[in-house]
This record gives C-alpha cells, sequence and structure tokens, in this order.
C-alpha cells in the first residue's frame, strides 16, 4: 500500500509559474533575481494559505541554483537544487517562531548567519510566523538583521504584519500577498482532479473555493475531504450535504416570497433552514451575500464582481431583472441591521423573522381599508328610501330645476310633479392649520367635559397691544431696576435670573436698548422670554415704545477688568441700602 499525500503538500509550487494567484509578486521575485538586485530582508504576510511560506522556499532555492532557467526558474538539476528537493542543504535554514520566541533561539541563528554557505552565493534564514517573537527576542535581532553579512539573507512570514515592532519593518522590503480568487481556486482545484482523475462538477468545486475564503491550502483540504466522501465523484448536492453549506437555491426562492410579498412562504422557507440544522445568523448572512449578488447583476459593468460559476451567473441574471433597485437596497440595509443586532437579540428567531416580514412588504402597496372616501358627487335616488337632506341647500325655484353634474337615469316617479334629485357637495380635505391673523375671528374651544364655551387666554401679543399709549421718558438707571425687578417674578427660572443678572442692559437710544450676552443658549432664553419681559418693562418704566436688541458679546467684551466703582454700583443694585450706609457714615471709594 503507497502512503498517501495530502493534496496541500503533494501539489504545494516548486516553481514561481506553480505558485497560485500571486503573479505580480512572483513576477517581482524573478526581476529582482535576474537584476542581481537583492535584498538582505523581505517580509511575506498576507492570510493563511495563499503561498507564503511556499514562495520563501521557491525564492530560496531560485537564488543559489547554479544554471537558473530563461524564465527565471529553478534548474532542478545542479548540486543545490538537488539538495533543496532532498532536504539536505545548509544554505536553507527555517526557524519556527511559534515555538523558537526566545532570546536564546535568536542567538543560535545569529552564530548560524557567520558561516559561510558550502554550495551557492547565499545563506537564507526563513523565520515562520516571525509575530510570535518576543520583544526581547526583537531587540536581540535587531542588529543582525540591520547589517548581516553578505552572503545572509532573511525572509519573514507573517499572517499578522501588525504585531511586527516598526523597527523591523523599516528594515525589511515587504510583500503583501492578497487572498486567492475563486477563480483562481477553480482552475487549479480542475486540474488536481484531471490528474487524480477525480470527476468534479464545476459548481461543486465553485462552492468549495467559495467555502476556502482565499486560501489555496484550505481549498485542498477540503477537496480532500469531499473526495473521500464521495468516492471520487464530485457533486454539487454531495458538497454541500458533507459541508453542511446552505444551497443557494433556499435564497432564489426566499427572494421570490419576497417579490410576490408572501409573508407566510417566507416564514415557512426560514423553518426548514432551522429544522436541516443551519446556524440562523449564516442564514441572514448569506441572505444579505445573495442581495448583494442581486445587486452587482443589475450592471454589467460590476457583474465580475460576482464569484460563481457560469450556470448560476445566469441564474442570479435572471432574478436580479425581476427585482427594482430601491427593493435591493432596502432588503440588504435590512439584512445588515438584523445581522448586527442578532448579538444582543433575546429572542433570534424574532429578530430574523420580522426582518423577513418588513422585506417582503417592500414596494407593497398601502392598505386603505379605514380610509374614508368621499361620496360621489351625485347620489342615485332610491324611490324606497328617503332622500337625505343636504346641509347647505341652494335656493332654487321649483319651475326651474338645476341640471345634475352627472348624467343618471333612474325611473321616473309616478307623480306629476319632478323634483330634482338632491345634491351633494364633495367634502372637502381640511387644510392644515394656520396662526389666525390679525382679523381672523377666534372660534371658541368647547371643552368634552365641560361643553360650555371656555374663554381664551389672552395671549403676550394680545396684552401688549392693550398696553395704553404712554410715552414716559426714563434712563439706564431706571431701565436696570426695572430689569433686575423682573427676576423677582420668575423665581423657578434660576438660569434667566442668572443670565440677566449677569447681562445688563444698556441703553442706546431714548426708548431702545441693547442686551449683550456671552452664548446662543443666553439669546435662546431671553428670546423665548421676550414678550413677557417687555411688557414688564413697558408698564413699570410707563413706556408703550420700548425696544429691546439681543447680540451676543465679543470675546473682548468678555475678558474687561470692572473697576472699584463699578463693583460698587453693582453690590449697591444688589443691596440697596449700602448706599445709605455710605451716607450716614461718610464712606468713599479709594
Amino acid at each position: 500500500m503507497d502512503s498517501y499525500i495530502v493534496s496541500a503538500r503533494k501539489y504545494r509550487p516548486s516553481t514561481f509559474r506553480s505558485v497560485v494567484g500571486q503573479k505580480a509578486l512572483t513576477q517581482t521575485l524573478k526581476n529582482a533575481i535576474d537584476s542581481h538586485k537583492l535584498a538582505h530582508a523581505y517580509l511575506f504576510c498576507g492570510p493563511r494559505g495563499v503561498g507564503k511560506t511556499s514562495c520563501a522556499r521557491i525564492f530560496a532555492k531560485t537564488i543559489n541554483c547554479l544554471h537558473p532557467t530563461p524564465e527565471g526558474e529553478a534548474c532542478n538539476e545542479c548540486e543545490s537544487c538537488r539538495a533543496f528537493n532532498e532536504q539536505r542543504s545548509f544554505n536553507i535554514s527555517e526557524l519556527d517562531a511559534a515555538s523558537n520566541n526566545s532570546v536564546e533561539d535568536i542567538r543560535q541563528l545569529t552564530d548560524q548567519v557567520r558561516i559561510p554557505p558550502q554550495i551557492g552565493q547565499y545563506k537564507v534564514f526563513i523565520i515562520d510566523e516571525v509575530h510570535m517573537l518576543s520583544q526581547a527576542a526583537f531587540n536581540a535581532f535587531l542588529k543582525t538583521l540591520e547589517e548581516p553579512p553578505h552572503h545572509a539573507i532573511f525572509i519573514l512570514a507573517t499572517t499578522e504584519k501588525h504585531k511586527i515592532l516598526p523597527t523591523i519593518l523599516s528594515r525589511c522590503q515587504i510583500y503583501d500577498f492578497q487572498r486567492i480568487g475563486v477563480a483562481d481556486i477553480v482552475e487549479q482545484l480542475q486540474y488536481i482532479a484531471s490528474q487524480e482523475g477525480i470527476s468534479a462538477e464545476d459548481n461543486a468545486l465553485n462552492v468549495i473555493a467559495q467555502k476556502a475564503d482565499g486560501g489555496m491550502r484550505d481549498a485542498l483540504s477540503i477537496f480532500d475531504q469531499v473526495t473521500s466522501f464521495t468516492g471520487g465523484n464530485i457533486t454539487y448536492q454531495a458538497v454541500i450535504n458533507n459541508l453542511n453549506v446552505l444551497d443557494y437555491e433556499y435564497y432564489f426562492r426566499l427572494t421570490e416570497a419576497f417579490l410576490s410579498h408572501s409573508v407566510s412562504d417566507a416564514l415557512l422557507l426560514f423553518d426548514q433552514v432551522l429544522n436541516k440544522g443551519f446556524d440562523a445568523q449564516h442564514f441572514i448572512s448569506g441572505m444579505g451575500s445573495h442581495l448583494r449578488d442581486l445587486l452587482v447583476c443589475k450592471d454589467p459593468v460590476t457583474l465580475p464582481l460576482l464569484e460563481a460559476s457560469a450556470s448560476v451567473r445566469e441564474r442570479y441574471a435572471q432574478q436580479a431583472a425581476q427585482c427594482q433597485l430601491p427593493f435591493l437596497y432596502k432588503a440588504m440595509e435590512l439584512s445588515n441591521e438584523c445581522d448586527l443586532n442578532y448579538r444582543v437579540s433575546k429572542n433570534k428567531r424574532l429578530l430574523i423573522e420580522l426582518t423577513l416580514i418588513r422585506i417582503c412588504q417592500l414596494g407593497q402597496q398601502p392598505q386603505t381599508g379605514n380610509a374614508v372616501q368621499a361620496p360621489p358627487l351625485q347620489a342615485v335616488s332610491n324611490p324606497g328610501t328617503p332622500q337625505p337632506t343636504p346641509a347647505v341647500a341652494p335656493a332654487t325655484p321649483k319651475t326651474t330645476p338645476a341640471p345634475p353634474a352627472m348624467s343618471v337615469h333612474s325611473p321616473a316617479s309616478p307623480t306629476t310633479t319632478q323634483t330634482p334629485p338632491p345634491q351633494f357637495k364633495v367634502p372637502e380635505v381640511p387644510a392644515a392649520k394656520t396662526p389666525p391673523t390679525k382679523t381672523a375671528t377666534a372660534i371658541p374651544s368647547i371643552s368634552i367635559k365641560n361643553p360650555k364655551v371656555q374663554k381664551e387666554e389672552p395671549t403676550n401679543r394680545d396684552k401688549m397691544q392693550s398696553v395704553p399709549e404712554m410715552n414716559t421718558p426714563f434712563d439706564e438707571k431706571m431701565l436696570t431696576e426695572a430689569w433686575l425687578k423682573f427676576t423677582q417674578t420668575i423665581p423657578t427660572e434660576a438660569l434667566l435670573i442668572k443670565t440677566m443678572q449677569l447681562c445688563l442692559p444698556h441703553l442706546l437710544d431714548s426708548q431702545t436698548f441693547e442686551v449683550a450676552v456671552e452664548n446662543p443658549d443666553q439669546i435662546e432664553r431671553l428670546n423665548q422670554k421676550a414678550p413677557d419681559l417687555l411688557l414688564f418693562l413697558k408698564q413699570q418704566l410707563k413706556n408703550s415704545h420700548i425696544q429691546m436688541q439681543i447680540r451676543q458679546s465679543a470675546r473682548e467684551e468678555r475678558k474687561r477688568v470692572f473697576s472699584q466703582l463699578e463693583k460698587f454700583e453693582y453690590m449697591v443694585r444688589k443691596n440697596p441700602q449700602l448706599a445709605d450706609l455710605t451716607k450716614t457714615f461718610g464712606l468713599e471709594l479709594s
């Protein structure tokens, strides 16, 4: 019995040409080798299973090849290549930093750096998972990495570049490996299936590639698993059964339920998915991905974003033609909102069912079951039923009947005198309420509890209009006293009282004064109280022409230093008895 080798090891890339999905990066490395412009340190970073370590080995093998091919590949015939293929080369050393991350391990590595290569020109040190090195190991490695011998080249590989010290990053040429596309993975799986004599459907390989999430090693592991399950005949149904993948057929049926506004079909389909053992959050995230795929099928420009086989593309294109863009936008938003709220929801099934109901209702015409419809222009008279009396009947002579708005044939009345059928006016839609003007007559409001007519209280505008005509002169001191006196009438509004005490009025002319405040909030508080304040000042100063202006003070005005006299005057305004005290004892400010 021959020893079995998994596909991930058997079909591991051995040349730059066999690396899948990294053409730009491998071409850069080949050009560096051809031009003999090699750096002393490289950093290969990217997701798992995309070929970082494989490229590092191919690069180390190629730069030591004694007879490279014109394409820039290793010859696999010289002593250096044979030693590498037989895993007996002393020019290439690999260190797993996940288990050898101490300072002592780095010191052993630096000791090996001093030894020159026996065959070839370079001695290559590959450090895998370099982000696992400790802080002390990184510091011990810095000097050697910055100034290594001319024959030493370091290749660092990691999946988490953000964990590496910036001092290490600055000493390396950084190569970012990208995720391998679904099409590239499917092409490689088809090649391997042909080499192994395995029959595989394109849809099945496409599901494997999507499940791998951009990693070639994961795709090969899944491929081996499915091959063992199917016995060498990989079908789409066998793949989704073995990998427990939610079939896209469910999402096509679910979208049909959305478009037909069938809530019951959507809920029953979701229940069927749960009974098959699928995770509810996986279902809702897959629904969002399905809606996204429908969206990219709406425009030929975005069609390459759909990673699916040719037959599935046709199915998506057919259903996308039935969907409107506003529906797809809103449905994607609702599914994403459900996915975000899934973790914090206590009733997760209800959350998803409510989302399905809301998506089913998208684009549905609103129901008007309780809407009051307007009566027709003219009611058809029935001899057996009494006719309603119109609310306002125009005075029309009996001899001259009014012509009807709509001709309606009704049976002739047995009487000789024909009475024209009553005409009903179409009820008008009530307009939005607007504030009454000065000439409008206020309609008295009637309370439900007390049917008596309630009297409306006079507004501030009415009060100000009721102020008698007065024009008594006043000065700024009288204005300030009345200003502060108003604060006693509003004991509950502490912020307004504080504002009025700090911001005193300044008389501009005989009837207009100005108030300078510090911020917009104070302006808003004064504006809200302005009608009551002006009414109070007019009554106190006996002048019906007083006007107030409010503005925000400048920065330099707020930093003004008050003199001793100004402080004393402010204290007198707060406590008038201080003025009597100074007169009694003859006190003066120095």
